[in-house]
């Protein structure tokens, strides 16, 4: 099978790069996959596609930019030189672009190769039902959200006309299934990036890194974590360094900026900026925990797997899908009200001064990220492919 794979793709600071590079790793693995065809946003010198396991052959295409008007038609363009057996899409609604019109004319993309009478999936990382439209940056204004969940409802209806829709999350076939009368949506979960050997739970020398990982300034907002974090120093001795690693959300430039400027006066306040493939196991190895400073959800969290198979411990508001995937999944760790600096900072501490506490939850989170690994998700999606081309004969 000649696969294509619609998606951003690193070193793309575009959403999803990275679940793409950990898609692509596994899926060249399988007997079953003879060519991977990246149809994506950077050139084929610049694709990071070096792995060192066996497997198929990978052709970089570069067809889309983000914002671009003319995606759908580039895209499409890029699948007829290519010829490719099946293509799965990568998405969330936000993928080809944070200005609308170009967003929604790329969500018309899986529709178009329905059309062409190519196996089609689209795997759907978030859906507009679940997506706070205040926090995560698209608006306020009362009116223009309706407007949005409008038009959020009509993309939704061009998204399902794909051979099958993937979301990660069992909740959301049941609410797509209810509200579209759908039949071709299934829940193949989001699935661990690497199972490192399990660690020692032993921490590097010197102060006890506080980490969050990702993309802020939206629904994402460290300014609680900071204040949580100097009340913990306020009322122990424990040593602690706060690590923000990432960067800024693309809809609010310039966030992490602002906040470096208004904590100047907070020591060992650490923000790494973009972090390298290479760089991701040493940010979490050296973590005492994972912090997930999230006023809402919009879909699987990656970051939460990440932090599951390295052993580490989380702490986590209790809303939306952060408590779904504990509890369909089985991760733990302290949850938190994400309004409440003290709620924040009372969980925090109880694994600062607890090490075999903070031992047990990562011990729990890696059992539970082990058992979902990325080349038993891959073969997930070839099964259905495989489903797909049955039903078509």
């Amino acid at each position: 099978m000649k696969l294509a794979i619609v998606t951003a793709y690193p070193p793309s600071k575009v959403t999803l790069n990275e679940y793409a590079y950990h898609l692509v790793k596994h899926f060249r693995q399988h007997t079953e996959v003879t060519e991977l065809i990246l149809l994506t946003d950077i050139s084929p010198q610049d694709a990071d596609t070096n792995f060192e396991e066996n497997g198929c052959p990978i052709t970089v295409k570069q067809c889309w930019k983000f914002n671009s008007y003319t995606n759908l038609f580039s895209v499409m363009k890029a699948i007829k030189q290519t010829k490719p057996d099946a293509i799965l899409f990568n998405l969330q609604f936000m993928k080809f672009g944070d200005k609308k019109i170009a967003a929604a004319l790329g969500l018309l993309l899986p529709k178009r190769c329905v059309a062409r009478k190519i196996p089609t999936i689209v795997l759907l990382h978030n859906i507009m039902e679940q997506v706070d439209l205040e926090s995560s940056g698209f608006t306020k204004n009362k009116i223009l959200q309706k407007i949005y969940n409008g038009i959020g409802t009509m993309l939704t209806r061009f998204i399902l006309s794909a051979d099958t829709v993937a979301v990660t999350i069992d909740k959301y076939v049941h609410i797509l299934n209810a509200k579209y009368k759908s039949k071709n949506v299934v829940q193949i979960p989001h699935g661990t990036f690497e199972i490192p050997d399990e660690p020692s739970y032993i921490l590097p020398k010197g102060p006890l890194q506080i980490m969050t990982f990702g993309k802020f300034g939206t629904y994402k907002k460290v300014e609680i974590m900071i204040e949580a974090v100097e009340k913990i120093r306020k009322r122990t001795d424990a040593n602690l360094e706060i690590v923000i690693a990432g960067t800024d959300n693309p809809n609010v430039i310039g966030y992490l900026q602002s906040v470096q400027e208004k904590y100047t006066h907070v020591p060992q306040l650490t923000f790494t900026g973009y972090v390298e493939e290479s760089d991701v196991p040493r940010i979490f190895g050296e973590s005492a925990m994972v912090v997930f400073p999230y006023t809402s959800t919009t879909g699987s969290s990656g970051v939460l797997h990440q932090a599951g198979s390295y052993g580490k411990a989380v702490v986590m508001p209790d809303l939306g899908d952060l408590s779904l995937l504990v509890k369909d999944e089985g991760y733990k760790g302290e949850f938190f009200d994400s309004t409440s600096v003290d709620s924040l900072a009372d969980a925090i501490e109880k694994i600062v001064l607890n090490a075999e506490y903070r031992t047990e939850l990562g011990k729990t989170n890696y059992q539970a990220a082990t058992a979902l690994p990325m080349s038993k998700i891959t073969k997930m999606y070839l099964d259905q492919f495989e489903a797909i081309r049955q039903k078509r004969k």
